[in-house]
């Protein structure tokens, strides 16, 4: 997300991704939000954060596992929020686990709880949901905020598939929603385009984006 001079990015996942046609040293931001601990949501969190001097916001136990790799960081929780200067940011609840897999040493590091994101920035409430599954709080979120665009994931498997998504669409009142998580192995395929579809009988507008794609947010 860019506006004013300033940037930001959810869960870098670019050098792993075989989707990615953006490189790690190409990426430009002020700050790096955290959902999770899994792999593909921080594996290039440490080398895009060092080339910008960027500061990383995520719980506690990540921000200081983060810490520890020489990083900037913010740590926050479940229900706080925080201001990264140009923009509000609350940390909401999310259902799914998070760690982080050493796989060498067969060990796993507890990466804190699991959660998302409410961006108030330049007039807009953006929503990303980080992996979750459908959870009955989503319509608290869109009861509290009036959401112009939500990040929702709908591969399934591992997070809530498309139906279970749409229903968080409705559920949070989005007026757009580009959806996640999907595609980027075999277990997660989905039809992205079908489901941006079916939420238009909804009025939800929609985003089935391709990687490299650029998006006006406009009231």
């Amino acid at each position: 997300m860019t506006h004013g001079g300033h940037s930001l990015i959810i869960d870098p996942f670019i050098s792993g991704n075989g989707l990615a046609v953006t490189r790690p040293e190409d990426v430009k931001v002020d700050h790096i939000l955290l959902t999770h601990a899994h792999a593909d949501h921080i594996l290039d969190t440490v080398p895009i954060a060092k080339a910008n001097d960027a500061t990383v916001v995520a719980t506690f136990e990540l921000a200081s596992y983060m810490s520890w790799q020489g990083l900037k960081t913010s740590a926050m929780n479940i229900g706080g929020r925080t201001s990264l200067g140009y923009a509000d940011v609350e940390m909401t609840p999310a259902f799914h686990s998070s760690g982080i897999v050493l796989e060498e040493e067969k060990k796993i590091i507890y990466g804190g709880m699991r959660g998302g994101f409410v961006v108030k920035w330049a007039g807009f409430t953006i929503y990303h949901s980080g992996d979750t599954s459908l959870f009955s709080d989503m319509k608290l979120i869109g009861e509290r905020h009036s959401i112009d665009l939500a990040f929702l994931p709908i591969g399934d498997v591992f997070t809530m598939g498309p139906e279970d998504a749409a229903t968080a669409a409705a559920w949070l009142r989005a007026k757009s929603v580009v959806p996640l998580h999907f595609d980027t192995f075999p277990p997660i395929r989905q039809d992205a385009e079908k489901f941006a579809a079916g939420l238009s009988a909804q009025g939800i507008r929609g985003l089935a984006m391709q990687p490299g794609e650029k998006r006006v947010l406009e009231a």
